[in-house]
């Protein structure tokens, strides 16, 4: 699934338990060696300013809330350009046990890429989940503004949702 044309990625994420960065590490490597993993707990967004194809990822905690290290990082965002930047996200999420906030972070880090400029890519269809309400779908319903990955009540569909999900993006990231 490597990128046929010579563009650098950024995987971007933060994890607590490890499953955002199993994810992103997952992503890095069917992409191949164009792309590159940053872990905002310890490097923040040094590195973003290098990319001009972007991936975060992002887990919701809790009642919808950003997991410490996008909440410690988040105002860093503000300093960065995004013009000219396509960013596509993935999140986490347990839509059984929090099904009133699924994917809430990743909805409110769509909204701030989105004001910040991004040009944002790889929304994903609501098809195939069930959850009460998200802040990370789009204005009709029908799709998250990203990636949405469960890997508490859906771990079993994760690979194969990674898998058509990067077709997607690694088309519009080569798209002119």
């Amino acid at each position: 699934m490597m990128l046929t044309q010579d563009l650098d990625v950024g995987v971007f994420y933060a994890s607590t338990t490890g499953n955002t960065e199993q994810i992103a590490e997952k992503i890095a490597l069917l992409l191949g060696p164009q792309a590159r993993c940053h872990d905002i707990s310890s490097e923040g967004f040094s590195e973003l300013e290098n990319y001009s194809c972007v991936i975060m990822g992002i887990p919701t905690w809790d009642f919808g809330e950003l997991q410490e290290d996008w909440a410690m990082h988040w105002d860093d965002l503000k300093k960065h350009s995004f013009n000219d930047v396509k960013v596509a996200l993935f999140g986490l999420g347990d839509q059984i046990g929090y099904g009133e906030w699924f994917q809430d972070a990743m909805g409110q880090l769509h909204d701030q890429l989105a004001t910040l400029g991004a040009q944002m890519i790889g929304y994903w269809p609501v098809e195939g989940y069930d959850f009460e309400a998200s802040k990370a779908l789009t204005e009709d319903g029908q799709w998250f503004v990203g990636l949405a990955l469960d890997e508490d009540g859906q771990s079993s569909l994760t690979d194969d949702r990674i898998e058509k999900w990067l077709k997607e993006v690694c088309n519009a990231f080569e798209a002119e």
